[in-house]
């Protein structure tokens, strides 16, 4: 029996679209279309899933109080679209679009957003990514290179990683207070991949798992396809902080077994928890019996703050079990595709045997570059926060001239603000940004059950130029969903 979303759970998701803007009032977008691309958003967010049936038409125009035209027309245009499959007598179904063909040889290829209508000079803000300190890459690649002979006469298969940067890393541990060796360290393409095998060692089908709330949208949904069920607890955003009384009497009523945080400079609000809460988190998962995975994919992105004590640190003596993610990808690059698992020696030898199956190793080169860079992070650190910092500083700046009455408290570190909108419209902004000429993850990707309408995540990884004229396109999305007089009253934006 093919599976049906209620026209309630679709009205829900769908969020404020029905605003001047959807309904046409200033000659923009007809109402049909508003609707057709807050359908295709929830498609492309996965908070559709492929394969799943829409309701009937008339059971979506009574719960959005609209004509069955509108909901005719837009089913329609999701059809030509790609985004939909209608079989006679059947209910439609969600699907993708088919792959664009490559462009022939004679024809100038265009930018990748422009295969969903985004034209080519979009600003990205879905990504909390930097583009690579190029010198310094460049030059690792070069030294890689010529360290490169003494790798070729083996396999260049190691499933746990190469002894060099599996040292680098576990070096890098005990310069922070936590002692750590090699063979505690698994290397792995990125910390998604590391999650993931982490989840399949120790999650089962129907296991609770506690998670920050809003916390990586990855991880959400790496949780879900174990089978396991993500339990959010909220975070403080007014003070920054970790609920950790929340956490304690989540982790006792579900019995989780296993917590999955972002403790340092966290996605998406850039908070970090202090030494105290770190002491008490370990004190409490070992009172409940609960795997700590800890993500440091951020921890060398203080901006306001030092690089946080591991929570490993606070484990030593406890009764507590605590796993440790990392990446090369926030402070390096994306590109290199390298992170690690930092776990007991037992923990890494059953990690090792799950990891067969999805791959048999890490690329050499990769992780040559990765110990060279980490041999000398100064090269690379300094220079990428005090970019960080200045690309923050425009973005707040852009966004108490341009959106005043948007609101964020920003964390001390972090590649993100996470801002608080005065209406519910961050589903609709993100699915009318695009042609405003910026493109934006609207805050449901990161909580549960279509939690955070009234946030985004505006990550400041891009240039300052770039920053700027994504919130102008962002002002211009919102005048045209929320109206002119809204905006340019309120309470300014708390830096």
């Amino acid at each position: 029996m093919t599976r049906v979303i209620g026209a309630a759970t679709l009205a829900r998701d769908l969020g404020h679209w029905q605003s001047d803007d959807a309904r046409g009032r200033h000659g923009r977008r007809p109402g049909y279309r508003a609707l057709a691309d807050g359908i295709r958003l929830l498609v492309a967010d996965g908070r559709i899933p492929i394969g799943v049936a829409l309701p009937s038409e008339r059971d979506l125009a009574v719960v959005l109080d609209v004509s069955r035209t509108t909901i005719t027309s837009a089913y329609a245009a999701l059809r030509e679209d790609g985004y939909l499959v209608s079989r006679q007598g059947s209910r439609s179904t969600v699907t993708l679009p088919a792959a664009p063909s490559a462009p022939s040889r004679s024809t100038p290829s265009r930018v990748q957003g422009e295969a969903m209508g985004v034209r080519s000079s979009v600003v990205d803000l879905t990504c909390a990514a930097m583009s690579a300190p190029a010198d310094r890459i460049r030059d690792a690649y070069a030294d890689a290179l010529l360290e490169l002979p003494a790798y070729l006469h083996t396999t260049g298969l190691e499933s746990v990683g190469l002894p060099v940067l599996r040292e680098a890393v576990a070096r890098r541990y005990r310069d922070r207070g936590v002692p750590t060796t090699a063979d505690q360290i698994m290397i792995t393409t990125g910390a998604q991949q590391a999650l993931v095998l982490v989840l399949a060692l120790l999650a089962s089908p129907g296991d609770r798992i506690l998670i920050d709330h809003p916390t990586y949208t990855n991880a959400i949904e790496a949780i879900k396809r174990t089978g396991a069920r993500p339990v959010p607890v909220p975070l403080r955003l007014e003070s920054k902080g970790w609920d950790l009384d929340g956490m304690r009497a989540a982790a006792r009523q579900t019995a989780a077994k296993i917590a999955y945080l972002v403790p340092d400079f966290h996605n998406p609000t850039g908070f970090c928890l202090d030494d105290a809460g770190r002491a008490e988190l370990v004190r409490l998962a070992g009172d409940t019996h609960m795997t700590l995975v800890i993500d440091e994919t951020m921890t060398d992105l203080g901006l306001d703050a030092p690089t946080p004590t591991p929570v490993a640190r606070f484990a030593a003596g406890a009764r507590a079990d605590v796993i440790t993610v990392g990446s090369m990808s926030k402070a390096y690059w994306s590109g290199l595709r390298i992170g690690w698992i930092r776990a007991d020696v037992s923990t890494i030898n059953a990690l090792l045997a799950i990891r067969s199956a999805l791959d048999l190793g890490s690329a050499v080169v990769e992780q040559i570059v990765a110990a060279e860079l980490l041999s000398d992070p100064e090269a690379v650190l300094p220079a990428r926060r005090d970019r960080l910092r200045a690309q923050r500083a425009a973005l707040l700046d852009e966004l108490s001239v341009e959106l005043p009455d948007w609101r964020c408290d920003p964390g001390p570190g972090g590649m993100a603000l996470w801002v608080h909108l005065p209406a519910p419209l961050s589903t609709a902004i993100a699915a009318t940004a695009p042609s405003h000429g910026v493109q934006v993850a609207a805050g449901p990707r990161f909580g549960l059950d279509g939690a955070f309408e009234r946030y985004l995540r505006l990550p400041y990884a891009r240039s300052e130029d770039e920053l700027r004229a994504a919130v102008r396109g962002l002002a211009g999305a919102y005048r045209g969903l929320a109206g002119e007089a809204r905006v340019g009253a309120g309470v300014p934006v708390i830096v």
